[in-house]
């Protein structure tokens, strides 16, 4: 007696009384062509490959796939490890060819499909019980397969997506690095751009992140992923960036030369501003600067200190550049004058609340009521606090003149205290 008829016993499912097995064994050349043909007619993905790839390894996969499956019909039994194994290694090569996931598991349906049609036509009213078995053992072999497919197919993912990570992550340190960063950009298959826009990011807390209860470090996540996914989305090229859960630094590609950026262009990336903003949940404020791929390292290094004067001058959320904040900035460079300035604030030292009104009033356009509330306090308190700075350095902030010089001193005043050693 040979293995195949030690196999056929009771609960081999039969139709017509013929073990299914048999008949979809004597079916399966003439199978794999067929279910082949139909991945290039219905998936896209398959149909872009080359004929002879289609013809050879896919052709033979299919094969394979449909003999599997009629070895779990006559023993009744789903595939081993080492079936499983070699699915998820072609499943991995698809993945590398850049088929989609929905198509290669799409594949294996399709295949079944075609093997159930062709056995049921020779099911009889009786067989029903059969029919029901071999259903169960088809969504079984399937179930397995499908987890088989995904595991293979992500596996290669997150290895290529390592590796394209890494270097993207070179790409990005040569061009804060200075020098030429073509070889890098080779390396990571990036078309260098005429320009990057360069972005300074301080990112604020998602509303998440400061409720009771939740945690914080998982909407701080979330909050990040969506501003990645928005900036991906709305750049035609490779955005690079260098992200954390309170801001960093974002490089994007753009066509136009840095020598010609224009106010449409202003424009258009406060609008992209606004946008990541609303998409991640959060207050955005962005300093920024064009230049071109050797000159990044420059530019990175003065979106940073423009973001730093914004901060300290109080200014609000949104798009700020060079041009946006020239006086704070030229007294935030070193010189006797701005001592002097950072001088007037001196009697303020010891009353940090009355530093942080007044950054706050001047900051929200002199309106009080703003000031308190982003303050957290009464717009009485606010009026209590400006009239002592005014007692204590004698500049009014009520005075257009002593506005101008209580703003100036601010920012001369952020810049010393910059430039002092950290105590201890």
């Amino acid at each position: 007696m040979t293995a195949s008829n030690t196999a056929e016993d009771d609960s081999t499912p039969r139709f017509g009384g013929t073990p299914v097995h048999r008949l979809l064994r004597a079916a399966a050349a003439a199978l794999a062509p067929a279910v082949t043909a139909r991945l290039v007619e219905q998936l896209p993905a398959y149909g872009a490959l080359p004929s002879e790839q289609l013809r050879g390894e896919v052709t033979k996969e299919v094969d394979r796939g449909i003999r599997a499956f009629i070895e779990v019909l006559r023993v009744g039994e789903l595939p081993g490890e080492a079936e499983l194994a070699r699915i998820s290694e072609s499943s991995a090569r698809r993945a590398d060819e850049g088929v989609p996931l929905e198509a290669v598991v799409g594949a294996y349906h399709f295949g079944a499909e075609e093997c159930a049609a062709q056995v049921l036509a020779a099911a009889e009213p009786g067989d029903l019980p059969d029919v029901l078995l071999v259903q169960r053992r088809l969504l079984g072999y399937l179930r397995l397969v499908s987890c088989a497919v995904a595991a293979g197919y992500v596996q290669e993912r997150q290895a290529a997506l390592g590796d394209e990570q890494v270097a993207r992550q070179a790409l990005m340190s040569r061009l804060l690095e200075g020098g030429d960063p073509q070889a890098a950009a080779d390396r990571a298959g990036i078309r260098l751009p005429p320009c990057y826009l360069v972005l300074g990011i301080t990112l604020g807390p998602h509303p998440d992140e400061l409720r009771p209860g939740v945690n914080h470090s998982v909407a701080a996540r979330r909050k990040l992923r969506r501003l990645r996914n928005e900036l991906q989305r709305q750049t035609p090229g490779v955005p690079l960036s260098v992200l954390s859960g309170d801001g960093g630094l974002v490089l994007i590609p753009y066509e136009t030369p840095a020598a010609d950026f224009s106010r449409a262009d202003r424009d258009r990336l406060s609008r992209l501003v606004e946008q990541l903003a609303l998409m991640c949940g959060a207050e955005l404020l962005v300093a920024a600067a064009a230049a071109a791929p050797d000159g990044v390292a420059d530019a990175a290094r003065l979106v940073g200190e423009v973001r730093e004067v914004a901060e300290a001058s109080g200014r609000g959320p949104g798009l700020y550049l060079l041009g946006d904040v020239l006086l704070e900035y030229q007294l935030s460079r070193p010189s006797p004058a701005r001592d002097g300035l950072a001088a007037l604030l001196d009697p303020l030292a010891g009353r940090p609340e009355l530093l942080d009104t007044l950054r706050t009033f001047l900051a929200g356009g002199l309106d009080r009521r703003r000031a308190a509330a982003r303050l957290q306090v009464h717009p009485n308190t606010v009026d209590y606090r400006l009239r002592k700075a005014t007692e204590f350095t004698g500049l009014d902030v009520a005075r257009g003149a002593d506005q101008l010089t209580l703003r100036a001193a601010l920012a001369a005043h952020d810049a010393v205290r910059r430039c002092e050693p950290a105590a201890g």
